[in-house]
């Protein structure tokens, strides 16, 4: 087979929109996602996590209750403001999904990855991430859907990007925790993958009216950790 023959998408034409996809998504994006856990440390000093079954719990309970009931239906609206150029609904959603984060430490983490990638947006060309790059409160998934629009990244694919840039990050902060084995971090990678495409269609179709979510563990969790004593994540 040719290989150039399996770069073509349609119309013939060779997109980079799958490059720029995983480019957004690698552990390699230097946003620092990295230092964070999501409370997943407050939840493994407590016990409320310690073992590969707990681990899964935490994250796809996450990932059901909260990431798709919030996180992706926002997304979503963010990513159509963007492609309408329409500010008022970018910054409207924008607040909604800050304000929803349940504890202080949440909403410094979200707020430091947005404007990360706001000012790695700005470096690398795309204008409309100037004026977020010293927010205090711009939120990561703002400047991951702009990056997505102005990429030409479909919606669905740029919603699974999203998606699974938050999975992997929690089961790498679970194998350092716990700790877990490499082979038991993909096994929780390979269990994620339906749920998480599964959240991710749930989400796209989820109406304004029913969009937000409670997570009383994980605001407990990133509430908690914020005096906690001993951390190898930021606060």
């Amino acid at each position: 087979m040719n290989p150039k023959l399996s770069l073509q998408r349609e119309k013939g034409k060779v997109t980079l929109a799958l490059p720029r996809l995983l480019q957004l998504c690698s552990p390699a994006l230097p946003v620092g996602a990295y230092a964070y856990s999501q409370g997943l440390e407050c939840a493994v000093e407590r016990g409320w996590v310690r073992d590969e079954a707990s681990a899964g719990d935490w994250i796809l309970g996450l990932m059901t209750h909260n990431l798709y009931r919030l996180d992706l239906p926002v997304f979503v609206r963010l990513y159509r403001g963007w492609q309408a150029v329409h500010l008022e609904e970018i910054q409207r959603w924008n607040a909604r999904l800050y304000a929803s984060r349940e504890s202080a430490e949440l909403q410094q983490e979200d707020a430091h990855l947005g404007a990360a990638l706001a000012r790695l947006l700005t470096d690398l060309g795309i204008a409309e991430a100037d004026a977020w790059r010293n927010s205090r409160r711009v939120c990561f998934a703002t400047m991951f859907s702009l990056a997505a629009v102005k990429w030409e990244i479909p919606l669905l694919e740029a919603t699974v990007g999203l998606a699974w840039t938050w999975v992997e990050n929690q089961v790498a902060a679970a194998t350092r925790l716990i700790p877990l084995g490499q082979t038991a971090s993909q096994r929780l990678l390979v269990a994620a993958s339906p749920v998480l495409m599964d959240a991710v269609q749930k989400g796209l179709a989820l109406p304004d009216e029913v969009i937000g979510a409670a997570a009383p563990g994980l605001a407990m969790a990133g509430a908690l950790h914020e005096t906690q004593y001993s951390r190898l994540f930021r606060s």
